[in-house]
């Protein structure tokens, strides 16, 4: 067999046919849908058209894509990492739009919703007709949620919320947002029309990372809801961390989406572009960069497949999920940055994708657990000890 460039360690003989099925069609989008736009959405800091984009994506089954049942399309957990490996290789906006919509918002409601409001909003969901949120993260309470201050508080058979929820992907446009909130009864989850009175999300501007993503802050001010907003399936931590564990196996392909770009990138632009009489890529140096990123690269795939097997047999652990974050996240950052050096003055300019997904990947670190956090999930793992207190 040929040494492939692209795949050499020859992983693609571990996919199905219907793997590769999902993959090429899902690449095949973000070719003609994102790639074509994503610099100048970027560098305007917007997502126009995310409406259209979601039913695009609802039509491809990408929303809700592992879930079974209400219009989702029951896909393996592999397959389901493969397609966020090509959404973030366009952007990373693109692959937290799928993300929180399927993995924390429809999952949430899938898993812990009653059966009425399975009904009420997954299937719109599904189709992408309409977007969800997750309100978990607040302005002064990230990697400790035990501590969130919003409140729900009983009022006759209604709840009456309050709080605040800040960094949240597709809340200025989302139909229903699942927000966690401490009651007298524990932490439960909501699921809020965002008609609501009292309820606002605005955007959040600014930003220097997740430019082509609509990022707000939810704000809710005596948010009457009634008996049956509520999730019943589960009150405590347990409810939104079992959410976030989802979410961040797909974090775990789609940082090798944004590495595999910036990678190829830098393959490409090394193998034309000429110093000292030849291409920058046949100088010993340039080589071992190539080298070091193909290796971390494939290394990283490899994990997410390995991971995704296990999500699949149901023995995916969380602290293997915080593995496979921790270590997918911080290399892909390395494989940016390298990449970015080998692209020299070139590599900021957004022409290429390699600064964009840097400095995507900022945010990727930080969100659905830092790395201080997934550090010390697996040394209490390994220790016995608890170091989080």
């Amino acid at each position: 067999m040929p040494f492939v460039p692209t795949d050499p360690l020859g992983i693609d003989e571990l996919l199905a046919p219907e793997d590769l099925a999902i993959r090429d069609t899902v690449r095949g989008w973000a070719a003609d849908r994102v790639l074509p736009h994503i610099a100048g959405w970027y560098e305007s800091g917007e997502l126009p058209g995310i409406r259209e984009l979601a039913r695009e994506l609802g039509a491809l089954g990408a929303l809700g894509m592992s879930l079974e049942g209400y219009g989702c399309a029951g896909a393996s957990a592999v397959q389901y990492g493969l397609a966020c490996l090509e959404l973030e290789a366009a952007d990373s906006g693109i692959r937290s739009l799928v993300s929180v919509q399927g993995s924390l918002a429809m999952y949430a409601i899938w898993k812990y919703g009653s059966e009425e409001q399975k009904q009420r909003w997954l299937p719109g969901m599904a189709a992408g007709e309409l977007i969800g949120c997750f309100g978990l993260t607040e302005p002064d309470v990230g990697s400790d949620p035990a501590a969130m201050r919003t409140y729900a508080k009983r009022d006759g058979t209604d709840w009456v919320l309050n709080g605040r929820k800040m960094w949240i992907t597709n809340g200025s446009v989302a139909a229903v947002a699942v927000v966690w909130a401490q009651t007298d009864e524990g932490i439960r989850g909501f699921a809020v029309p965002t008609g609501s009175a009292g309820f606002s999300a605005p955007e959040i501007k600014h930003k220097w990372s997740l430019r082509a993503s609509v990022t707000s802050e939810l704000v809710m001010d005596d948010v009457r809801l009634p008996a049956d907003a509520v999730l019943p399936g589960v009150t405590g931590l347990k409810g939104p961390l079992g959410c976030l564990s989802h979410a961040r196996y797909g974090i775990i392909w789609g940082a090798m989406g944004a590495a595999r770009a910036s990678f190829e990138a830098a393959l490409d632009y090394a193998r034309t572009r000429e110093q000292f009489g030849k291409p920058i890529g046949g100088f010993q140096l340039t080589q071992a960069k190539l080298a070091d990123m193909a290796l971390e690269l494939h290394k990283g795939i490899l994990l997410a497949h390995h991971l995704g097997r296990r999500m699949d047999a149901g023995t995916l652990r969380p602290e293997q999920i915080s593995f496979g974050k921790l270590n997918n996240v911080r290399e892909a950052i390395d494989i940016c940055r390298t990449a970015r050096t080998v692209l020299g003055a070139n590599g900021i300019s957004l022409e290429y994708p390699v600064m964009r997904h840097a400095t995507n990947l900022e945010s990727v670190l930080t969100y659905e657990g830092t790395v201080e956090m997934h550090q010390l999930v697996l040394g209490k793992a390994l220790t016995g000890l608890d170091a989080f207190r």
